[in-house]
């Protein structure tokens, strides 16, 4: 029978966000439904509340979120109930171009569950990234579970499920950093100090950490920068340059999404260097570079989506990592709330006095 549990949507653009009951269908072939055990407050949810995704209201949100497989429906081999799983919005299809290539972290036909969920008097919830994980339950494509260690505390590895692993896949994944790099990070809320923790991890040597607010900084050399700059005090290319020899930095990770921040990040690599963009932009943001500049300097500009990530390669492996004690997780829970708390801490985060809120239910 269908499940009736508490959730929490945005029902029109700007307006704070309810908590209300949701119907959760059963399982149907392909779907799974996920018992939620946390899930953190990710900037993308305040993107959907604020309508700079879709229009497609109403919304349940939450994406970043760990939790137990309660059910699953024909056809479902790759998790069962009592699986401990973290959630993906990627489920990879297996068949398009980029899956036949060997690619799938990059396939074009990801799915969600085919599936609504639904407020009690029928209205179809759009549901954030195709999860909808601040809620009892959810339901989801089977393919966006990923079985992990299920000793792992899920307020930490839940994380894996969007902002942390977008920041250190973007280093990592899509940038490529390797021993001895050196690296500069511009935007260290949580998708940024990711990059610097998977740069530290992987053996950087330089890890600059930019931003505009000192406690951000701070956090950052907790993840591991060896040097920061305060954007509003430095000129952070002149910055980044003296810090590596007068030449600019190896990979420079983009994790703020405006073009003056990018136009930073481009100018502050090196020749033949890599800029990752992995900041989210707004859909009206627009950057000019000249493109003598694009030819002369050589290297890449790349952006990342989700870190370039294949759930089913990268969780376990960062898992361990956690468990091993070699990747802090839970450096990046900053509180641990309620599901009737999510409005104030889109507060909290606009404040910039959170690295991750996280809903535990």
């Amino acid at each position: 029978m269908p499940s009736t549990v508490k959730g929490v949507i945005a029902r029109a653009k700007g307006a704070p966000v309810e908590l209300v009951d949701i119907v959760v269908p059963d399982p149907g072939p392909g779907e799974a439904v996920v018992k939620v055990e946390t899930c953190g407050v990710c900037h993308t949810d305040l993107h959907y509340r604020e309508g700079g995704i879709n229009d497609e209201f109403p919304f349940l949100l939450g994406h970043e979120a760990a939790g137990v497989v309660e059910a699953v429906g024909d056809g479902v081999t790759e998790v069962a109930p009592g699986d401990f799983v973290i959630l993906n919005w990627r489920a990879v299809c297996g068949t398009c171009r980029a899956c036949a290539k060997g690619k799938p972290q990059y396939c074009f036909n990801t799915h969600n569950a085919t599936q609504k969920m639904t407020l009690t008097d029928g209205t179809e919830l759009s549901p954030a990234l195709g999860i909808g994980a601040f809620a009892e339950k959810t339901l989801v494509a089977a393919g966006q579970c990923t079985k992990v260690d299920p000793e792992a505390d899920p307020a930490a590895v839940g994380l894996l499920g969007c902002g942390v692993m977008a920041g250190f896949g973007a280093a990592v994944n899509t940038g490529g950093v390797r021993r001895g790099d050196s690296v500069a990070v511009i935007g260290c809320g949580g998708v940024g100090n990711a990059a610097i923790a998977g740069a530290r991890l992987v053996g950087a040597t330089t890890i600059i950490a930019v931003d505009v607010d000192d406690r951000k900084l701070q956090w950052a050399r907790d993840f591991g920068a060896t040097h920061t700059v305060n954007s509003r005090e430095q000129d952070p290319v002149e910055a980044i340059r003296e810090l590596t020899g007068g030449f600019g930095a190896d990979v420079v990770v983009e994790a703020v999404g405006r073009p003056e921040t990018y136009e930073q990040a481009f100018y502050a690599r090196d020749l033949a260097g890599t800029v990752v963009l992995v900041g989210v932009p707004t859909p009206e943001l627009e950057v000019t570079l000249p493109m003598i500049e694009i030819f002369g300097r050589g290297g890449a500009l790349k952006a990342s989506w989700y870190g370039d990530c294949l759930p089913s390669r990268d969780f376990p492996m960062l898992v361990d990592l956690y468990r091993q004690g070699r990747f802090d997780l839970g450096a990046f829970v900053s509180e641990t709330i309620a599901l009737d708390q999510v409005e104030g801490a889109f507060d909290e985060m606009g404040r910039g006095e959170v690295l991750r809120s996280v809903v535990r239910l």
